[in-house]
């Protein structure tokens, strides 16, 4: 088993569905509009993504009607890529940006896309508390005005916007 998968399912073992009271999913969300690839711009820092650059999700319709999530990211320590596969799901409408992933066994943890561009560009992404944060992007760099509005955006909701990670694409 490798580095980020194993560290991945230590995280969702610990977590649970749901979101921060401040935070709300889109209502509008399109499934086939947010597959494909994802480059990972921002994020609050975690083990599971420690050490890792060049980080993707690339995100795949499953038969059974779920999405496959492969998360990749490169060790420079390892001089490596690491790589985990997991699933997600629609947690209540699919039409509402709530989704649960997981990445081991029937253990899930909370994906909630609270803000999305019209022309699905960006993505603002929300764990199950206020200690998981992502911004997404198509590109692996945004215009410092989708930075300035994910940061505003983050911190009127609760996040500690000032320990944000810019990962290095």
């Amino acid at each position: 088993m490798n580095k980020i998968l194993l560290i991945i399912s230590v995280f969702l073992l610990s977590s649970c569905l749901g979101m921060p009271e401040s935070v709300k999913p889109v209502s509008d969300f399109e499934l086939p509009k947010y597959l494909g690839k994802w480059y990972e711009i921002a994020r609050l820092d975690h083990p599971f993504e420690r050490g890792l650059s060049q980080i993707s999700a690339e995100y795949s319709l499953k038969e059974d009607g779920g999405v496959k999530v492969i998360n990749r990211g490169f060790s420079k320590e390892d001089k490596q890529w690491d790589q985990a596969e997991g699933k997600a799901y629609f947690v209540n409408d699919t039409a509402q940006g709530y989704l649960k992933v997981s990445f081991f066994g029937p253990f899930y943890g909370s994906y909630v896309v609270f803000e999305l561009d019209e022309n699905y560009q960006y993505a603002f992404v929300s764990g199950p508390d206020t200690e998981y944060l992502w911004l997404l992007a198509r590109t692996p760099t945004v215009d410092n005005k989708v930075l300035e509005k994910f940061i505003t955006m983050s911190k009127a909701r609760g996040f500690d916007t000032d320990k944000l990670i810019y990962v290095e694409q």
